[in-house]
């Protein structure tokens, strides 16, 4: 699923292949942009912001957003693609690389001028230069009711954290998914924690929160809601919480460990 580091790693892949270099050729494939062409524009920079990802060219800034099923490939060029072709939403070839975003959930093209202002509302970056704990702290502090688990998922509060993480995030910490974020007794320290899941997993493929790589020994409680707690033997719960009804996100916990 992709997360904040999924992104992250997104971002190194692109900015390897696209960064310094002139666009022979682009392609985009949404209506509302299909006629633009970029070809013999230099992309600037390739960024990450949470889950959001910026490819400037130009006065022009490419903004997408992977949602559940996206991707970016990079490949050589004329290789052969790793998914259907009617997949793709946008193309972006240097002289020897190419670019495909598949089903992408947002893509849209900004002026670059103004592509800040799009992404003002997410709060500071897990895994940018702009991090903050204390001011991702405050935000997430500044509503005491709000369950943890919301909170944490908010990416106006911090940036970069999705489902996967924060039930990991949570049984680590030994919280219940709906402990009121007042009740918990140092929210910095949670922060925190998930701030260093994110750093030491954005460099792999294969993310774990348990230490171990081994397929099946990866998490603690995320999809695991059929067996039993890896420490206590407890069998696993899941449910659905969020703010709004038709908003809910899965959760998973162990009702011994996470209190």
């Amino acid at each position: 699923m992709p997360e904040g580091d999924t992104v992250w790693r997104t971002a190194h892949h692109l900015r390897e292949v696209l960064e310094g270099r002139e666009l022979v050729r682009s392609d985009v494939r949404v209506p509302q942009w299909a006629t633009l062409d970029l070809s013999g524009r230099t992309v600037d920079e390739v960024l990450s912001r949470g889950k959001h990802l910026l490819i400037r060219v130009g006065d022009a800034s490419i903004h997408s957003h992977l949602k559940m099923e996206g991707a970016w490939h990079v490949l050589r060029r004329g290789s052969r693609w790793r998914r259907p072709a009617h997949t793709a939403r946008i193309v972006l070839e240097t002289e020897q690389h190419q670019a495909i975003g598949f089903q992408l959930g947002l893509l849209e093209i900004l002026k670059r001028e103004n592509d800040d202002d799009a992404l003002a509302y997410l709060g500071p970056d897990l895994l940018g230069p702009d991090w903050d704990l204390a001011e991702a702290t405050r935000r997430v502090e500044s509503d005491p009711d709000r369950p943890i688990f919301v909170a944490l998922l908010d990416q106006r509060n911090l940036a970069g954290l999705g489902n996967e993480y924060v039930n990991e995030l949570l049984f680590l910490s030994g919280l219940a998914p709906t402990r009121r974020v007042g009740d918990v007794p140092d929210v910095a320290r949670v922060v925190e924690r998930g701030h260093r899941l994110l750093d030491v997993n954005k460099a792999r493929v294969e993310r774990t929160f348990t230490g171990s790589t081994r397929q099946g020994e990866e998490r603690w409680v995320y999809r695991r809601e059929h067996a039993r707690c890896r420490r206590c033997g407890t069998p696993l719960r899941d449910g659905e919480l969020g703010d709004q009804p038709g908003r809910e996100r899965i959760t998973f916990w162990c009702p011994h460990c996470q209190t």
